[in-house]
């Protein structure tokens, strides 16, 4: 079997165990790309109205376990259910993305009527304010005592009343501008938040972490300091899952960020949810030694910690691959070792970390 399809397997918790007692099962290359599919849509889902994440991931999954059940003449009627299932999805999706953009068009379209309104306003009291001065004008013209006092009080009285509700009206536009932009400056940060955290966790998302990966991996070409990425998934997640359902798996997810953000706490460091149970820490200025520290600081506390929710008592421990930033190497290589270091981990008794010493060195397991 080709090595993504084991890599993936092992995802589904299909995969060799620990101590290699138990072969993965034969699986054809079709069914492969169909679950590794799957599986890119569960990483990458974000809230949408009436398919939360959770919901979406156990469809999704339960669309897998057919797909790694059924025989090879039943994959057509699976794949027809997701094909159901994604279309529906796409939908609410695309409407959802729609509102949104109605939200954002009727502020901006309340903002251009205020605008025009007080446009039409000025224009039809400037015309009238004209006409008295006109008048005021013609009085004092006529060389008319009465008729200049006339003039003059009625074009100061009009003078004044037009300031006044022009004064109003400017304190009335910059409420309304002030509430508007607060509106938009929320909407903007809500979308800002959304689109960089992870809905469940709040934990950085893929989207972030590629973006501050790539930003690290430039600066580290102009100033040649250290940066070591750790990656790490939670043992055997999947069984969390079957064993007490999705809420409780959604527990574990949202703990165990809050351990991870404990642990590497430094205003630098950086803690993505990158996939369903597997995170990135990236670490500035820290070489493998003092990852290593930090790594084993982290599979203590969260192997010795005890969770309780709904009842049941809940531990889990983590596997982990550490790999600096090698010199003049790439930002796919670099991610690359360090999977790789984290597969071994998988591979080898999991709870555990294995570091990747270089690009060309070999890999050492630490427990």
């Amino acid at each position: 079997m080709k090595q993504w399809m084991k890599k993936l397997l092992d995802q589904f918790d299909i995969g060799i165990e620990s101590n290699h007692e138990k072969e993965a099962p034969p699986i054809s290359e079709e069914k492969a790309t169909l679950l590794f599919i799957l599986n890119t849509l569960n990483k990458h889902l974000f809230e949408v109205e009436n398919h939360s994440i959770r919901k979406t991931r156990e469809s999704l999954d339960l669309i897998a376990k057919e797909l790694m059940n059924c025989s090879q003449e039943k994959v057509e009627d699976v794949l027809f259910r997701f094909r159901q299932f994604y279309s529906k999805y796409r939908i609410d999706e695309c409407s959802y993305f729609e509102k949104t953009f109605e939200d954002f068009k009727t502020i901006v379209w309340d903002f251009v009527d205020q605008l025009s309104e007080d446009i039409a306003f000025d224009q039809k009291n400037d015309k009238k304010l004209n006409q008295k001065l006109l008048l005021l004008k013609e009085a004092v013209e006529a060389n008319s005592i009465d008729e200049l006092k006339n003039q003059s009080r009625e074009f100061i009285d009009s003078y004044v009343e037009y300031q006044s509700k022009k004064e109003n009206r400017n304190k009335k536009k910059m409420a309304f501008i002030e509430n508007n932009l607060t509106n938009v400056k929320q909407k903007l940060v809500q979308a800002n938040m959304n689109m960089r955290r992870d809905h469940l966790t709040k934990a950085y998302n893929r989207k972030s972490f590629d973006e501050h990966v790539k930003q690290l991996h430039k600066l580290n070409r102009s100033n040649n300091k250290a940066i070591t990425l750790i990656i790490l998934d939670i043992d055997f997640f999947k069984k969390i899952n079957d064993n007490y359902g999705h809420d409780i798996g959604d527990f574990v997810l949202v703990e165990c960020v809050k351990l991870l953000q404990n642990i590497f706490s430094r205003e630098s460091d950086f803690v993505a949810r990158i996939g369903g149970e597997e995170f990135a820490i990236l670490l500035p200025d820290y070489r493998l030694e003092h990852a290593a520290d930090k790594a084993q600081k982290a599979l203590q506390i969260i192997r010795n910690e005890v969770f309780v929710q709904d009842g049941h008592q809940l531990r889990f421990t983590v596997s982990m691959g550490i790999a600096q930033l090698g010199e003049s190497e790439s930002i796919d290589q670099w991610i690359k070792r360090a999977d790789q270091a984290l597969y071994e981990s998988k591979n080898t008794g999991r709870n555990k970390f294995t570091l990747s010493k270089c690009a060309k060195a070999h890999m050492k397991s630490v427990s």
